[in-house]
């Protein structure tokens, strides 16, 4: 029991070290991310240090539940890569212990934190949303910071253009200026020409003090006065020494009542989302109730027959289907009829209007209903995947046993991006209305949950899951590639092949290769129902096959490199390839019985037939070929 508590805390101490590195190392990618979204309402505002301080503090803290799966995932992946790359788990799994039981007081661990990422999501990212989102719409709303730069015309100031020729940085003064300004219309336009000037900020922060000098002022005059004074005046010229404006221009900070976002889905926790998802229901089920109520009634029940002293009883009547539509039309006098005609008109138009306007409301509502729903469910989502990515990650180091940060960063990557667009695909179509939002939320954790009990398992049993030539085994049986030998000749021979009972065996083989051809004759179509209902092994292919290894591996003992290379040419016979499909009867038969994929499977059997066909003509040839060389070396 020492042993093992030592285990676990080594194991755990391996693992937290890896997990406070990764995790403020992904906590910053994402930052980065979020600061390239922001910057253009960031350059150029004169911010103070303390607003973006605020700032970055509360964009990290919203970022947190999301930087932690992946932080757990590479973790998990360097720890446990590096465990198997020592060779400590081999020396863990040789005294007993199995891999669960050496990542139990890991994922207790990442339990907690699963939990500690749900109240963190629940209870502080709402708030720092929320005095996040306060900071956003204030710094968009903040005037630019004044730096008017040198021959580039400079709009940041509201309503002016300004163009300086150059500056004096050290007395602050301004060299050919141009300023062109455009007042309520087109036609209100004024130009001031000045050779220096001065810009300065009040002291109340509220204003721009321009003191230009030497100047001049064209102003377009065509919108103001009367005919004849915009054909003798057009425009209006005005020369100055020294001129002083005041310009509304607000250079001051302050943020915004935070409050005023609290109806946002973003800053709700999960009590306040269940709250406004009941409130969201009743609306939309009143809206409902509204309108099934203003259309349940019929066509007479909206249309009163003015100046009919019967209307009452006219529309009973038609109500109790006793008098028809058109016998009652048909009482109606031309007047009469054109006035409800045209009511009728005015209540469609009406009904039309306001259920447009419904429609706009249902859809306001429905969308809102979304995203309190998705909001819900992301809470639980992001915690869940902190789990996920555990059982990814550690199995997965323990089958790679690849550590350091190549590797793990590269499976990692991969891994989260297959997440990341997966769980933007459902979102998305979740926010659309498309998908149902449970679904669509939980998309990702559907896809991953399986994959890491699948790895976990694999990892328990120890299972090759990376074996390179099993995969390339699996693809040449699926479609059917052919497989070479590779025989080298041997510096150092323990038994030579016995050549005088090889030359008396090998002609006997090569007649049992042609004889079997002509009996069987491979070059026909195979019967379908024999090859999937009624499989019979083919034992002469399987002697023929045992004789041809045991050949192989004898004369693989020759010092003769051409007997070498003979051997290299032979092919490799698989017995059973020509007659099913597979090792199973019952599948064999469930194959056969899809007849369009049987098919398929009955033509690949074809193939292989006509396979073995040529594969014995050769040996044929390549017999001889050896007992012809046999008999020139012996």
């Amino acid at each position: 029991m020492r042993f093992i508590r030592r285990l676990d805390s080594y194991v755990l101490k391996q693992f937290c070290l890896l997990f406070a590195g990764t995790f403020f190392i992904c906590l910053f990618i994402f930052m980065m991310q979020f600061l390239w979204r922001w910057v253009d309402d960031l350059v150029g505002k004169g911010l103070s240090f303390v607003v973006l301080g605020k700032f970055f503090f509360y964009a990290s803290m919203t970022l947190i539940p999301l930087s932690l799966p992946l932080a757990l995932l590479l973790a998990s992946l360097i720890t446990f890569g590096n465990l198997g790359e020592r060779l400590e788990l081999l020396a863990f799994k040789a005294a007993g212990i199995p891999l669960v039981r050496i990542i139990r007081p890991v994922f207790i661990f990442v339990a907690l934190v699963s939990g500690g990422s749900f109240y963190f999501q629940n209870v502080i990212a709402p708030e720092s949303f929320k005095q996040m989102a306060a900071l956003i719409y204030s710094m968009k709303q903040k005037s630019p910071e004044l730096e008017i730069p040198e021959a580039i015309f400079y709009n940041e100031i509201p309503g002016y253009n300004l163009f300086v020729e150059r500056k004096d940085l050290e007395t602050g003064m301004l060299y050919g200026i141009l300023i062109y300004t455009q007042g309520s219309s087109f036609d209100d336009t004024q130009i001031v020409l000045a050779d220096s000037g001065r810009i300065q900020t009040t002291a109340e922060q509220m204003h721009l003090k321009l003191t230009l000098y030497d100047g001049e002022r064209f102003r377009n005059m065509q919108n103001t006065g009367s005919a004849m004074d915009r054909g003798t005046v057009p425009y209006m010229r005005e020369t100055f020494k020294v001129e002083v404006d005041l310009i509304p221009f607000d250079n001051d900070f302050s943020v915004m009542d935070a409050g005023l976002f609290s109806g946002n889905a973003q800053t709700k926790n999960l009590n306040q989302l269940t709250a406004g998802i009941d409130s969201l229901l009743l609306r939309l089920d009143s809206i409902g109730q509204t309108q099934y109520q203003q259309y349940s009634y019929g066509f007479l029940n909206h249309i009163h027959l003015a100046g009919r002293p019967d209307s009452a009883a006219l529309v009973a009547r038609a109500d109790s289907n006793s008098v028809p539509f058109d016998t009652l039309l048909n009482r109606l006098t031309d007047s009469e009829r054109s006035r409800a005609a045209h009511i009728a008109w005015e209540r469609s138009s009406s009904g039309v209007s306001q259920s447009a306007l419904m429609m706009d409301y249902s859809s306001g509502e429905n969308r809102a209903l979304r995203m309190h729903q998705l909001e819900r469910h992301k809470k639980f989502t992001l915690s869940v995947a902190c789990l996920i990515f555990f059982f990814i990650g550690a199995p997965l180091g323990a089958i790679i046993r690849k550590g350091g940060l190549g590797v793990p960063v590269v499976v990692s990557v991969v891994i989260f991006i297959f997440y990341y667009m997966v769980n933007a695909t459902g979102e998305k179509m979740a926010k659309s209305g498309e998908w149902d939002v449970t679904f669509g939320l939980w998309l990702s954790s559907m896809v991953l949950a399986p994959i890491g009990a699948w790895l976990t398992w694999k990892a328990n049993q120890d299972s090759v899951v990376f074996n390179a030539e099993g995969y390339q085994m699996l693809f040449r049986r699926i479609f059917g590639l052919r497989q070479h030998r590779a025989i080298v000749r041997k510096d150092i021979i323990m038994n030579e092949p016995d050549y005088a009972r090889l030359l008396q065996e090998l002609p006997a083989f090569a007649s049992a290769c042609s004889e079997y051809n002509e009996q069987h004759h491979l070059r026909r179509m195979p019967n379908y129902f024999r090859v999937f209902f009624r499989y019979e092994p083919d034992e002469a292919v399987i002697e023929l096959s045992n004789q041809l290894e045991q050949y192989v591996d004898e004369l693989a003992n020759s010092q003769d490199s051409r007997t070498i290379s003979i051997l290299n040419e032979i092919p490799i016979l698989i017995p059973d390839a020509h007659t099913r499909p597979f090792r199973r009867r019952r599948l064999n038969m469930a194959v056969g019985l899809l007849f369009p994929i049987g098919i398929i499977w009955w033509w690949r059997i074809w193939r292989y037939r006509l396979r073995l066909w040529h594969d014995l003509t050769q040996l044929q040839k390549q017999c001889a070929a050896l007992i012809q060389r046999i008999e020139t070396t012996t």
